[in-house]
């Protein structure tokens, strides 16, 4: 279990760089339009706003590769409170922003918790 475990910590990271990437350079391209839709002069007006988001998505990987990378108890309880901070922002995302957040963060976030715990 803790292989599955470390394996889903290690997606939520790379979800969470690909989050940063998203937001903090390629927000005014296509694929950072297309995630909400936005016109040019909207990402435009609206990327400042995404790339502190994106800033803070990476805080997110960088935590959940310091809980991969420590030494338990460490590690474990690194990794208990990224994910839980995943799962909170997934969250607060899903209801203020857009439902599909509910499952494009929240979900994985709380599946690899419910693995970390369940690995324990």
């Amino acid at each position: 279990m803790e292989i599955v475990a470390n394996v889903l910590v290690g997606l939520v990271a790379v979800l969470h760089m690909y989050i940063l990437v998203l937001e903090m350079f390629l927000w005014q391209r296509k694929p950072g339009r297309g995630l909400h839709g936005f016109d040019p002069e909207t990402a435009r007006a609206t990327a400042p706003l995404a790339a502190n988001q994106g800033l803070y998505n990476g805080f997110l990987a960088a935590g959940l590769v310091w809980g991969l990378l420590a030494a338990d108890p460490t590690g474990f309880r690194v990794q208990v409170f990224f994910l839980s901070c995943v799962v909170v922002a997934g969250v607060f995302g899903a209801t203020t922003a857009n439902r599909r957040i509910l499952f494009a963060q929240a979900l994985p976030g709380a599946l690899a918790l419910a693995a970390v715990l369940a690995a324990r």
